[in-house]
């Protein structure tokens, strides 16, 4: 359910709705729920699992946060670059908002779905709290699925 994250994250609802079902299905047999029975309940309050697409967006946001931190692989922390380590833009707004650049495509189909472009855009969707570099990386994570929670339901 993991793999190829960024590629998910602009997909639309009737390819993540595969991936929905199995989720729903794993939380049916973790909790012993009936195959009708509703799970979203379930998934919020007991579990506190999230749905597929904040679920992609979280992974994508850790990834991100790992390349800001340069914990990620080289070529993947090449790809999100701050605002404010371009000369000319750190007077802009942006750059004191932990911003990262994004990358300009040519692709209309398959350029927005690219780490390079998908990364950087969830990332500057966030709070600027969420993305405040001060925070740890467990606190950064539990601002950010708190955010998602938020978001989700």
């Amino acid at each position: 359910m993991d793999y190829f994250n960024s590629v998910l994250s602009s997909a639309c609802a009737a390819h993540l709705h595969p991936l929905q079902s199995v989720l729903n299905a794993a939380a049916r047999l973790v909790t012993r729920r009936r195959k009708f029975d509703s799970i979203l309940d379930s998934m919020h309050y007991d579990l506190r699992w999230l749905p597929v697409r904040q679920r992609i967006h979280f992974k994508t946001c850790v990834l991100v946060n790992k390349c800001r931190n340069h914990t990620a692989l080289s070529y993947l922390t090449e790809m999100c670059v701050p605002v404010s380590t371009i000369s000319s833009r750190r007077h802009l707004r942006s750059a004191a908002h932990y911003d990262m650049t994004v990358l300009r495509t040519r692709l209309m189909r398959y350029g927005p779905r690219s780490f390079a472009v998908s990364g950087p855009v969830l990332w500057n969707s966030l709070p600027a709290a969420v993305r405040n570099p001060a925070l740890s990386v467990l606190q950064f994570l539990r601002h950010l699925k708190t955010e998602l929670f938020s978001r989700a339901y």
